[in-house]
């Protein structure tokens, strides 16, 4: 049986807090399909005057559902090993997407780029969970890491 950390409590709370930023730009896009008469099925609008605002809205968050499992298994993993640093680096992941969304709505796409502070946290959790994987491995000896519950890299 699997032990797991007390604090990895903080890992689950994040990762819930992920699926409430998910469904909070699924709402926004349900609200731009009403305000710019985006019928379903239909992904995108194609009105010359509004159609880029609906896409834009649309793209931010097909764009974080593209990478909400890779952020989501980065989470889990790297959790397993630094649940602290995992958690803090999950919460900026989620702030920037949202400002990552904000700035995507405005309907100017160069705005979207305010939210790239993100990418600095989703690779923080890739490298947690590589340092995890080859600990694991015998490959690497752990280090004290402050940011850790136990023996870390």
């Amino acid at each position: 049986m699997v032990v797991l950390s007390k604090e990895y409590g903080y890992v689950v709370l994040t990762g819930v807090a992920s699926i409430a930023m998910v469904a909070h730009l699924a709402i926004k896009v349900g609200k731009a399909r009403k305000k710019y008469n985006v019928n379903y099925p239909q992904m995108y609008s194609d009105d010359a005057e509004t159609g880029d605002i609906f896409n834009c809205i649309q793209r931010a968050h097909q764009n974080t559902l593209e990478s909400h499992p890779s952020f989501l298994f980065c989470l889990a993993v790297s959790g397993l090993h630094c649940p602290r640093l995992a958690s803090g680096l999950g919460v900026v992941w989620i702030i920037s997407r949202e400002v990552y969304a904000h700035g995507y709505s405005t309907g100017d796409p160069k705005k979207r780029m305010r939210g790239a502070f993100g990418n600095v946290a989703m690779l923080g959790l890739m490298l947690t969970s590589v340092c995890f994987g080859r600990t694991l491995l015998g490959w690497t000896r752990p280090l004290m890491n402050p940011f850790c519950h136990a023996k870390c890299c």
